[in-house]
């Protein structure tokens, strides 16, 4: 499937939203649809068929050096950090793709983003003792990817890495932390680390938006059916933690305003960053000219012990205790902390109706 395919795919579907909210066909699938946790009117097509949109299997890497080539400082991509290796994935690839299946300091990982919600997610892609690798389904649950696992066929909610319907109903893969940057602050943070090559087997144009326009405030989510939540604009960002049972949503309008964050959520003292930096990956068509959303980022607040407040100042994130400036990626960049490093935790950056939609009990945050 041509990337003008895909393209004209989705604009159909907002044409036509009859075809693209039709049933999805499983026939030919060897997914167990006995074995769900929900029902399969739930699924929608979402216009390209299995594996229409095509995961990447076997990622190729370069050096920053090298994807500075193509790729610009302002340009968002998910970075995922595990021991000492660090890897960017440009979201100028991940909206072409969607899922990358790969291995990260011996880890078995699936990098995802489901440009209809914003969600981009990291996975480990072991469960109790076996390795799986995933592609998309074609099919969304509340706007959101389902992914399916390629030995049974499980269907996947992208959004909480939980089985939905198949053989594998009921497990989770565990979530790694990851965070949407901006290549320089990658770079500048990681300055050894490998960023995912164009050279993915596919032709694609890379560095342009299928969706442009999509993130807007002020619209509405596409191919959404599921429930309302008032609280927030569908269209709204938030930064999302799940920890301890509890679910908490900070709205953009506030992260943003104010910068960091102190709070607890489940039993853990954290701290939500919200500074300058990546741009939208859904805005404008050309994705390096798009609108500045800025980096957010969640860390644990203790550090060897110590317990730290933040402020935002100056462009800058500094701890109250020891006046250490750190970066959005939580590295001490200045001051007595400098070289140490904020525990990352699983969080989101996505938009509010995809998060409530699966998170209904979620509290949001007011100052």
């Amino acid at each position: 499937m041509t990337h003008r395919l895909i393209a004209c795919l989705f604009l159909f579907a907002i044409a036509s939203p009859a075809l693209a909210q039709r049933a999805p066909d499983l026939r030919g699938w060897k997914t167990n649809t006995d074995k769900r946790s929900i029902e399969l009117d739930e699924l929608m097509s979402g216009g390209p068929p299995k594996d229409g949109i095509p995961a990447i299997d076997a990622p190729r890497f370069v050096s920053i050096s090298a994807a500075t080539v193509w790729l610009k400082p302002q340009e968002p991509v998910v970075a995922v950090i595990l021991g000492d290796a660090a890897r960017a994935y440009p979201l100028q690839i991940l909206t072409w793709h969607e899922i990358v299946n790969d291995v990260l300091a011996g880890t078995p990982v699936t990098v995802t983003f489901c440009p209809l919600c914003y969600a981009a997610i990291a996975f480990d892609r072991r469960l109790e003792g076996a390795t799986y690798s995933f592609g998309v389904s074609g099919m969304l649950r509340y706007s959101d990817m389902v992914m399916y696992d390629r030995q049974t066929e499980t269907l996947w909610q992208q959004l909480s890495g939980e089985g939905i319907v198949g053989d594998l109903t009921g497990a989770t893969l565990r979530q790694i932390p990851a965070q949407i940057v901006s290549f320089e602050q990658f770079r500048a943070d990681y300055p050894t680390g490998d960023v995912l090559s164009r050279e993915t087997g596919y032709v694609r144009d890379y560095g342009r938006n299928p969706y442009a326009g999509y993130d807007n405030i002020d619209e509405r989510p596409f191919l959404y059916r599921g429930p309302e939540d008032r609280r927030l604009k569908p269209m709204e960002k938030v930064v999302t933690v799940s920890l301890g049972g509890v679910e908490r949503a900070y709205p953009h309008g506030i992260t943003r305003r104010v910068g960091a964050i102190n709070d607890a959520v489940g039993g853990e003292d954290i701290v939500v960053f919200h500074g300058s930096g990546a741009v939208s990956a859904l805005d404008d068509a050309e994705i390096s000219a798009s609108r500045e959303i800025g980096t957010t980022g969640v860390f644990l607040r203790t550090v060897e012990g110590r317990m730290l407040t933040f402020r935002y100042e100056g462009d800058r994130f500094i701890d109250a205790e020891t006046g250490s400036v750190w970066s959005a990626l939580g590295r001490a960049v200045e001051g007595p902390m400098a070289g140490r490093r904020l525990e990352p935790i699983p969080h989101g950056n996505y938009f509010a109706f995809a998060w409530f939609a699966f998170m209904p009990g979620t509290t949001v945050y007011a100052e």
